[in-house]
This record gives structure tokens, C-alpha cells and sequence, in this order.
């Protein structure tokens, strides 16, 4: 019975042990821990980490910033026209006696197009012709008596404007019978007809339209900030959709004003078309030469980044990474002009710049811009 007693007590203090030991063992582990714990958020402090200005330098890439000569241009979007085109139209009323034009072909200044019947006209003009010659016959009697003195001034003055009103008359059915006749008033290709022979016409009745497509214009427009660099006589280059042959136009007339809904000026140019391939209407691309800039900054646009108050990059100096806010201009398809805020010379950082802050240290590779 006392050796029972005796086996409890050894077990009890050596629980008692165990415990104490578990105690000691977690209170270092806690005190190991914590100080690990402010080593971390030391490290990843204000200024501690990458990027911060406490941290390692941050490896980047870099370009110096070197001028050259750059071709400011600007693209826009614009159409074909004619450089004539009008709808042919009769100036008078009648039945069509004739078409003399084969639909879509070319057909030349003055050509006769289309003749109404003007069968009633001509018979108007036989007896305008016939009265004409009585009253000629009869002011030429009359004349000769007036030198005898067989009649009076006045009865002489009285045939001669019955033979000029007649005359009058004549000239007028005459011009009656021009208008029955339509022509062409400029060379050019005619679309389709719209009427047939037999048909009755009106001035609204449309016979079909002319077009005169060699040269053809380019209209189109342009902002406002590049009115003053648009010059009548310069040169300008477009394509059309399906085709990437790159064609030459010259600009003739510039809008004297700005449109004031889209603050855009109309330009207008000519361009040859000696095949007709240039179809009026087409859609076209505009490219726009601009100033030659000699010196020109032009950097990666990878390498700008858009802030509330405009645009920033990030150069280099003295090992730091210094924040500069920047005006650009135009953009091309993998650089952007600065037309303020770098200089020759710089280092611009080109790589890691989301992650930079001011004052950061980096270490930059140069790279070829």
C-alpha cells in the first residue's frame, strides 16, 4: 500500500515537469517569434522595400534622351468626290424623240444627249419666219417711198418695228427649240438613264447623272490647333479601302472659317485619276505632313504615365529616380513628342516605373532608344 502511494507521487511530479518544461519551450518560442515579426515590418516599412527610397536600388532600363529630326504628320479620315457632277435635267416639258448617250460611258462637252419632240415649235418658227420676211419686205418699201417723201416718218417707223418685233418673235421660238435639245456642259462619264424614248419629261424628271472624275477631290478636315500649318500647294498622301496603293493629292482651297460644332477646317485637294480607279464617294486615309521638327524629343510611350494634373516619366539623377511632369504632341505608333519637360541628356527610365516612387534608388541598364 505505501509502495502505490509512492508510484502516484513519482507520477505526479513528473507530469508536473513535463508541464513547466511545455510552459518554458512556448514562452521562447513567443519571445523568437516577435522579434521576427518586427524585423518583417521593418522591412516592409515606409522606405523599407523595393522601390521605396530606404530600399536596395531597383533595377531598371533606361534610354538617354538624344534629339533627331522627326516629320510631324497627321492622319485623318476624308472622302472622294467628283470634281464635277451634276444631274442632267431637260429645261423643258415634252415627249423624248431621241436618247443619244450609252449609259456609263465618257461622252465629251457639248455632246447631244437627249432631243424632245418640238414638232409644234418648228411650225411656230415657219410662220414666225414667213411673217419676218413680209415685214422685211414691207420696212424696204416703205424706206424707198420715205426717200421719194410718198410717205411720213412715222408710217416708215411703224413697219420698221413691226419687222423687228418680229424678228423678235423668231428669236425667241428659236430659243424654244435650242432648249429641246440637251447637251452635255462638261466632259465626263454618265451613270444609268432613268427614262427611255417615248417618255414624257418634266425639268424635275432626272435623266441621269455626269460626273467628271479625272482629277477627283479629297475633302476632309483637321483640328483646329493645326489650322495654321495648312498651306494651299502642299502635298498630301491617302489610301483607299482594299487597296494599299498610297496616292498623291494636292491641297487647292482651304475653308476660310472653323466649323464651330466640330471646331474642325475643311481642306479640300486634287488628286489625278487618269484610270478612274478613284471612285467618288470611296472612303479614304489622309496622311497630313505637318512641320519638319530638327530637333525633336520623341521618346518610348512606354515610358509615360498619365497623372491627374497631365502626363509624368521618371529620369534618372544622380541615382535617384526623379518624377517630371511633361507636355507631349503628337504620338506615332511606338513614341510620343515631348514638347516640354525633358532636355538632351537626361536618362529616361523606361522599365519598373508603376513600382518607383520619388527619391528611389535604381540602378539602370541603358538600353538603345
Amino acid at each position: 500500500m505505501k509502495t502505490k502511494y509512492i508510484v502516484y507521487a513519482l507520477l505526479v511530479i513528473l507530469f508536473g515537469a513535463f508541464v513547466a518544461y511545455r510552459i518554458k519551450a512556448n514562452s521562447q518560442k513567443g519571445d523568437a517569434g516577435g522579434r521576427g515579426g518586427g524585423a518583417g515590418r521593418g522591412a516592409g516599412g515606409p522606405g523599407g522595400g523595393p522601390g521605396g527610397p530606404g530600399g536596395p536600388p531597383v533595377p531598371v532600363n533606361g534610354v538617354i534622351v538624344t534629339p533627331k529630326s522627326f516629320s510631324n504628320s497627321l492622319s485623318v479620315t476624308g472622302s472622294i468626290e467628283a470634281n464635277e457632277q451634276i444631274e442632267i435635267r431637260s429645261e423643258v416639258s415634252g415627249l423624248i424623240k431621241g436618247i443619244y448617250f450609252r449609259e456609263g460611258s465618257n461622252v465629251r462637252r457639248g455632246q447631244t444627249l437627249l432631243k424632245i419632240n418640238d414638232i409644234e415649235l418648228q411650225a411656230q418658227l415657219s410662220q414666225a419666219l414667213t411673217r419676218e420676211k413680209l415685214a422685211s419686205e414691207t420696212e424696204l418699201r416703205a424706206n424707198m417711198l420715205l426717200k421719194k417723201e410718198a410717205i411720213s416718218k412715222e408710217e416708215y417707223d411703224i413697219a420698221l418695228a413691226d419687222k423687228r418685233s418680229l424678228q423678235a418673235a423668231t428669236r425667241l421660238i428659236r430659243a424654244q427649240i435650242s432648249r429641246t435639245v440637251v447637251v452635255a456642259p462638261f466632259s465626263g462619264r454618265i451613270g444609268l438613264k432613268t427614262v427611255s424614248v417615248g417618255g414624257y419629261i418634266t425639268p424635275a424628271t432626272v435623266v441621269a447623272s455626269l460626273s467628271s472624275t479625272d482629277p477627283v477631290k479629297i475633302i476632309f478636315s483637321v483640328p483646329e490647333k493645326y489650322a495654321q500649318q495648312i498651306r494651299t500647294g502642299s502635298d498630301i498622301h491617302f489610301t483607299v479601302s482594299g487597296s494599299e496603293r498610297r496616292n498623291t493629292a494636292t491641297v487647292y482651297a482651304i475653308d476660310p472659317g472653323i466649323n464651330e460644332t466640330s471646331r474642325t477646317l475643311k481642306i479640300a485637294a486634287r488628286a489625278a485619276n487618269p484610270g478612274g480607279l478613284l471612285l467618288p464617294g470611296s472612303f479614304t486615309k489622309v496622311d497630313l505632313p505637318l512641320a519638319q521638327i530638327t530637333n525633336a524629343i520623341l521618346i518610348p510611350s512606354e515610358a509615360v504615365v498619365p497623372v491627374e494634373r497631365g502626363k509624368k516619366v521618371f529620369v534618372s539623377k544622380n541615382g535617384k529616380a526623379t518624377e517630371v511632369l511633361i507636355e507631349t504632341s503628337t504620338r506615332t505608333e511606338k513614341e510620343v513628342l515631348v514638347i516640354s519637360g525633358l532636355s538632351a541628356g537626361d536618362t529616361l527610365l523606361t522599365t519598373g516605373i508603376m513600382a518607383l516612387k520619388p527619391d528611389s534608388p535604381v540602378k539602370v541598364k541603358i538600353t538603345k532608344n
